[in-house]
């Protein structure tokens, strides 16, 4: 039996079309700026505490690097800084961007309640008893006797110039009414 020419390409396979997967060409400009921001997540990485970072997901070797880079300082800081860039470069570092937004988050968070709590004692200063019914209905364990004291003193101190002893005093008592509702 002869074959033809044309039955041995029948044995070879098809050459199959390959997927079109896009290739996505980055330039050199923006592998810089990723790794700068990368290097200024460091630097706040190293810029936090260590009660701060514990709360952060690092591997052990970022951890390390980061803690070197907190006892170094001008030029050998900078260039530690660049090599923890260079290891968040070959991490995930999604979960540490939203560990470090949740830090500072908490802050501002603390802040704007401090901000409340200031602007209620200024009211209590300024109205007086309006403002302590206000209290007591946000907070049921108000003592209003000793709140009342608080404010007459407050308003004391402030005519004849004093020290604000009881103005002070007034934040640490809404402060701790806050805390214990």
């Amino acid at each position: 039996m002869a074959t033809q020419p044309e039955d041995w390409l029948d044995d070879i396979p098809a050459p199959q079309e390959e997927e079109d997967d896009e290739i996505i060409w980055v330039s050199k400009s923006e592998i810089k700026r990723d790794a700068e921001i990368l290097k200024k997540l460091g630097a706040e990485l190293v810029d936090l505490s260590k009660n701060e970072l514990e709360r952060i997901p690092l591997d052990t070797q970022l951890l390390d690097s980061i803690e070197i880079a907190q006892r170094i300082t001008r030029e050998g800081r900078r260039r530690q800084l660049q090599f923890i860039g260079k290891l968040l470069r070959s991490r995930d570092v999604d979960p540490i961007t939203e560990a470090l937004d949740k830090l500072k988050n908490r802050h501002n968070q603390q802040a704007v309640y401090l901000h409340k709590l200031e602007d209620l004692r200024m009211r209590l200063i300024e109205n007086g008893d309006n403002v302590i019914e206000e209290v007591v209905a946000l907070f049921p364990h108000t003592d209003r006797q000793q709140l009342r004291v608080l404010v007459r003193n407050a308003k004391k101190e402030r005519e004849g110039n004093k020290p604000p002893k009881a103005f002070r005093q007034i934040f640490q008592y809404l402060k701790e009414l806050s805390e214990s509702a």
